[in-house]
């Protein structure tokens, strides 16, 4: 609060749904409310209202608003606003009763105009001075985040989380960001949130409960986070996630925090937090990416509440950890510290496998060329709790110090090899007991030893060795491998066996111990990367389209690369799963039988062919390929992605219409034609030589109002295209293999494809082998023109028609240019399944004619825009782009690349 009153800021609560909203919440509330995010839910509405206490709320969910209207009660003095991304509309609901001018028209007027810009960019401008009335400075603190009573809100690799996509939360990026690893630790929250208030108070911080807890800790985290003045989020991790202590939880929180610098520190109230700002200073004024606070400093050995035994044991485990890594350790007094500061960007977070709850030791041992500078301080009383100190964690110390020393491997190959010392002990007394004191045959006493060696040897692996491995197969798979691994051994060990018998006479003994040995090594590669091979990464690939459409697939979509992302939506737009077909029942019914909407396209030829079932499963589109569509990912985004997504688009209020699209100064220009005209080279010609800024190049959205954000797949290309271009930075194979490419995947090609679907043929099967034998040539754009200008989104000012054979130049009017829009982007589709997908959704989508839909978004962003027709006769339609545009641009010639040959192949 600021000082010169006692009176609290509004609070504005956001019940959300895609970080645009809390974002453009934000921007709007700067100096003027606090901002509290949630992640959105009917449950538990009127406790949370009870606690929060807003002076309005913010949601992008009708239901929500349905669910706040029947608590008139709890909302007398509380406004109620709800935006809708898909109709571009915010709507006050309700309006404050009382004092409404704070938080209600004014509000919804910054709201508003935060919100244009955030609706097709995905982001919102942090400087809102020029977007709304009576700019604000940066936000007064960090914005405090909680999470409700009743559930999880979004979920990040597993974890409940209080943020947005990848743990990214809303406002401001923090200075500094402080992990808390916390078990059981209820009694220590509030007072330990209170002293972090009193310091740094002109830096923004958040703090992090990376909680493992089983009492009321992350109830204590969500009772402070409100009232605190830093930003307190909470990951609370379920048990079966917590197999690697805490370290685990700080790890876990290191890959969310937003800010550059993480403090880690004990929950206990032992760390004093009044040591965080003398740490930054010690880090900025050494230059140093990691600051030790250390019990031990031989700068500064503070105070010590350790007990004498305690304090023993903490220097001889630091003194063996050093001993092992003297060189990494150089400088660290005490590696067993609980309390640093690190660079997060210093740390490389992919490598590091903590175990238990000493992190320090894998951070410094696992990252090169950290500088560390280390400060001493007084180590505290315990202000509540039990310690988490014990005999199992001292061992787990030790077993992370084995692995850091010899490496994972390096780890099992030493347990592999003394389970099979034991094993060799029981191999030999059963021979011993088979062969010696049993006369029985010592070649079928061999097998036999070996079968009870094998038992023993299996059980122990499983139980010691590979015990937190994350396997691949099966228990029966894995114990009937390893069963065939050791008896096929013994075919190489029998003849071995002879030899030391028979031929060098060493005894049936010292032959036996002899071939056990030869094939020890053998036996763990096999058993290591093959028996017990860890699980394949079964994550699926995530992609968000500008925040209005996003797809989940199993098999990658190289042609949404740009549209990557880490958050798996809970609901995407579109769900693509890899599964087998067949013509009785398919997968996707028998897995969602409760769907009514369905179409199916399969050419019969089971996983080695083309197979797709399509249906509606509430919002989401669920599509099973077959199993030959994960190889050919070009034909499952061409094919089924895309013809889906231009149909969802229309749903949303968008066209994802067939043509390019270059910025000239501010000012977009929508360059369309019929496939294969020169489209493509023709857009890398004004790039290069214009300056003009990318956004498409086959495929732009388009909204009613004109504005057009890019959509930028790969380009495809051929060798004509590359010779139109200086400096392509491809490689010489990629060179020779275009030129194969270019014949496969040219105009005649597609042609052929084209006249195929005429016949009974399996054309789309034919289709994805073609492409998985011989990828199209796909490029993306700054591979061909390195120093591109990207636009992300612009506003249309003109289309631009381009037309080959003929040298013309006029306007269209309006109806016109309409018509040959709506003709290219159906121009662009056909190949099946494309009519089954369109006809499933316009069934699926009732009573608008989606096409009829298209038109109109189409029509309404080319409403008022000059539309003109270019036709050329030798294809230089680049030269004639920036006059259309009224831009005066040097034009300056196209040196050829000369180890490049013209060959008339279009693109």
């Amino acid at each position: 609060m600021t000082s010169s009153s006692n009176r609290r800021l509004p609070r504005v609560l956001v019940l959300w749904e895609t970080r645009l909203l809390t974002d453009a919440v934000a921007v709007a509330a700067k100096d003027m409310a606090e901002v509290i995010a949630l992640a959105r839910g009917e449950d538990g509405l009127e406790p949370l209202i009870r606690r929060v206490q807003p002076d309005a709320i913010v949601v992008d969910s009708h239901e929500l608003v349905d669910a706040l209207c029947a608590l008139d009660g709890e909302l007398s003095a509380c406004s109620v606003l709800e935006v809708s991304f898909a109709e571009h509309r915010l709507r006050v609901v309700r309006g404050a009763r009382g004092d409404d001018a704070l938080l209600g028209a004014a509000f919804a007027d910054r709201l508003r105009a935060a919100l244009a810009g955030s609706m097709s960019t995905g982001t919102v401008a942090t400087s809102p001075a020029d977007e709304v009335n009576g700019g604000a400075p940066a936000l007064r603190r960090e914005i405090g985040v909680l999470q409700p009573d009743d559930g999880l809100p979004l979920s990040v690799n597993g974890h409940a989380l209080m943020t947005a996509e990848s743990g990214r939360s809303v406002g401001p990026q923090p200075d500094l960001t402080i992990v808390v690893p916390t078990r059981n630790e209820a009694g220590n929250v509030a007072p330990l949130v209170a002293r972090l208030d009193r310091i740094l108070s002109e830096k923004t911080i958040e703090v992090i409960f990376a909680d493992d807890s089983d009492d009321e800790t992350p109830e204590a985290v969500r009772e402070v986070a409100a009232a605190s003045r830093n930003g307190v989020r909470l990951l609370h991790r379920p048990p079966e996630e917590r197999q690697d202590g805490l370290g685990g939880a700080v790890l876990a929180a290191m890959r969310i925090a937003r800010a550059p610098w993480v403090c880690v520190m004990d929950g206990d109230l032992q760390h004093p937090p009044e040591l965080i700002p003398t740490m930054l200073a010690e880090a900025a004024a050494k230059d140093a990416d990691l600051v030790v606070a250390s019990r031990y400093s031989q700068v500064e050995e503070g105070g010590n509440a350790l007990s004498p035994m305690r304090k023993l044991v903490s220097k001889a485990t630091g003194g063996l950890a050093r001993s092992m890594f003297p060189r990494r350790l150089r400088g660290v007094s005490d590696p067993m510290s609980g309390f640093f500061l690190v660079r997060r960007g210093a740390v490389p977070l992919d490598r590091l496998r903590p175990r238990g709850f000493k992190i320090l030791l894998e951070i410094v041992v696992r990252s090169k060329g950290l500088r560390v500078a280390e400060t001493g301080f007084d180590f505290g009383e315990r202000h509540a709790g039990e310690s988490k100190a014990s005999v199992h964690e001292g061992l787990t110390y030790l077993k992370q110090l084995a692995r850091l020393r010899v490496g994972a491997m390096g780890f099992r190959l030493a347990g592999f090899t003394l389970v099979g010392a034991s094993g060799l002990l029981v191999n030999m007394l059963l021979f011993w007991a088979l062969a010696v004191e049993g006369n029985l045959n010592y070649l079928l006493a061999a097998v036999i030893a070996t079968q009870g060696s094998t038992i023993w040897n299996f059980a122990l692996s499983e139980r010691l060795v590979f015990r937190g491995v994350q396997k691949r197969r099966g228990y029966p798979a894995r114990l009937g491998l390893f069963f065939l691994m050791n008896n096929t051994a013994l075919l190489l060990r029998g003849p071995l066996l002879v030899v030391f018998v028979e031929v060098f006479g060493t005894g049936e003994l010292v032959g036996n111990l002899g071939s056990l040995l030869a094939l020890t090594l053998i036996r763990f590669s096999i058993a290591d990367t093959w028996i017990w091979a860890p699980a394949r990464e079964s994550r699926p690939h995530s992609y968000d389209i500008h925040g209005l459409m996003s797809v989940v697939s199993e098999a990658r979509l190289p042609e949404l690369e740009t549209f990557r992302t880490e958050r798996i939506p809970e609901q995407p737009t579109i769900n693509v799963r890899i599964g087998r077909l067949n013509r009785r029942q398919s997968e996707l019914v028998a897995s969602l039988f409760r769907l009514v909407r369905h179409t199916r396209y399969d050419e019969g030829l089971g996983a080695l062919g083309f197979g797709v079932d399509i249906a509606a499963a509430d919002e989401t589109i669920e599509v099973v390929a077959s199993p030959l569509l994960r190889h050919s990912p070009h034909v499952l985004y061409t094919n089924v992605v895309e013809p889906i997504l231009r149909w969802m688009f229309v749903r949303a209020g968008y066209s994802l219409v067939h043509g390019a699209c270059v910025e000239f100064g501010d000012r977009a220009y929508l360059v369309t034609a019929q496939t294969d005209t020169g489209k493509t080279t023709t857009i890398l010609k004004s790039l290069e030589n214009h300056g003009s800024g990318f956004l498409s190049d086959d495929l732009t959205l388009l909204r009613p109002d004109g504005r057009v954000l890019t959509y930028p797949k790969p380009l495809t290309i051929s060798r004509h295209t590359v010779k139109a271009v200086r400096t392509p930075l491809l490689s010489v194979k990629e060179r020779l293999l275009l030129f194969y490419q270019s014949r496969i995947h040219s105009k005649s090609g597609r042609q052929f494809a084209f006249l195929l679907t005429k016949f009974n043929l399996p054309v789309a099967t034919i289709n994805a082998i073609v492409q998985l034998l011989v990828p199209p040539p796909k490029y993306h754009v700054e591979r061909l023109i390195p120093d591109v200008r990207k636009v992300r989104e612009s506003q249309l000012a003109g289309l631009i028609v381009i037309e080959r054979g003929h040298d013309e130049r006029r306007e269209l009017s309006f109806e016109e240019a309409q018509e040959i829009v709506m003709a290219n982007c159906a121009d662009s589709y056909g190949f099946p399944p494309y009519d089954s997908i369109e006809d499933f959704l316009q069934r699926m989508n009732g009573v608008v004619h989606l096409v009829d839909e298209e038109r109109r978004i189409v029509g309404a962003a080319l409403a008022g825009l000059p539309a003109t027709l270019l036709g050329s006769s030798t294809m230089e339609w680049w030269r004639e782009l920036p006059g259309i545009a009224g831009v005066d641009v040097a034009h300056e010639p196209v040196e050829a690349d000369a180890s490049l040959v013209a060959i008339p192949v279009a693109d």
